[in-house]
Parts: structure tokens; C-alpha cells; sequence
């Protein structure tokens, strides 16, 4: 049995699985609040999706590095 579409769940997941993140007003990572909205099943499945799209993200990048990885990195060296 498939899942009958859920627009507002599908939004939620887009949200979620995106490596974009809003910052805070001293420009530190919040977290996405579209996660909290999902119930516990669907946090593990966004889960278990972004494992997936980061490990696409890296096969695709030269020094095989996600987004997320990337994006991590130029807030160590300052770059935000």
C-alpha cells in the first residue's frame, strides 16, 4: 500500500532534507524547525533520506564532500 500524498508533509520534508539552515543573529546554524513537526516516523525516514541525498551530494563533488560537509567547513575557516 502506498501513502496517499500529503502536501503539508511533503512541504515539511523538503524543509528538512535541504542543507540550507537559517542563522541566528550572531550567525550560528538553527536548526530546521520543519523537523519538530514531523512526527517521530517521519523524522527517521527524513533521516534516513538525507543519508542518502548527502552520500549523491558527495559522489558528485571532486573531493567528495556534501553540502553539509562543505558547508560546515567554510564555517570553520570563517568563510560563512
Amino acid at each position: 500500500m502506498t501513502t496517499p500524498p500529503n502536501p503539508d508533509r511533503d512541504q515539511l520534508f523538503e524543509e528538512v532534507l535541504s542543507a540550507h539552515r537559517a542563522r541566528d543573529q550572531r550567525g550560528g546554524v538553527r536548526p530546521s524547525a520543519a523537523f519538530h513537526d514531523l512526527d517521530p516516523s517521519d523524522r527517521l525516514a527524513a533521516f534516513d533520506e538525507a543519508l542518502k541525498l548527502r552520500a549523491m551530494e558527495a559522489s558528485l563533488d571532486p573531493d567528495g564532500k556534501s553540502t553539509s560537509v562543505n558547508a560546515v567547513l567554510r564555517i570553520i575557516e570563517g568563510k560563512r
